[in-house]
């Protein structure tokens, strides 16, 4: 396993459960068992905060820690936008993205691709809560 991958899913700021959240999900990988909770406060159509629970592997992990400080004050139609073009930075790692989302190609790379269920479940379960 990649160092790299710990590293990032060592950023638990927002492994939370937040109070008074304006949008909820929880979601499960049939595959592998992982199970993921996200709650998000959007104020304005802009992602204010983020709070999420997990229960699943390290991939899942770092995925999601890096998405909840990533989506912080962003747009909703900005993070839609992403999620729905993140299955193709699997296939193409050159693929062209916003230099603010560019963190996600060392995740999303091709030597992944066995845990990209497990790397897209975070994002599946926001654009859900997003709904």
């Amino acid at each position: 396993m990649d160092l790299r991958i710990l590293e990032i899913a060592s950023h638990t700021d927002n492994n939370k459960v937040l109070t008074n959240p304006t949008h909820n999900f929880k979601n499960k990988n049939p595959l592998c068992g992982d199970e993921m909770e996200i709650s998000l406060v959007v104020k304005d159509e802009i992602v204010k905060d983020m709070g999420y629970q997990c229960k699943s592997c390290v991939y899942c992990q770092a995925s999601v820690s890096l998405l909840s400080r990533k989506i912080k004050n962003k747009k909703v139609d900005e993070i839609k936008n992403f999620i729905s073009l993140s299955e193709k930075i699997f296939e193409d790692a050159k693929f062209n993205l916003s230099k603010h989302w560019n963190d996600f190609k060392e995740l999303f790379d091709k030597k992944n691709i066995s845990r990209k269920e497990c790397l897209l479940l975070p994002l599946r379960t926001v654009l859900k809560a997003l709904k």
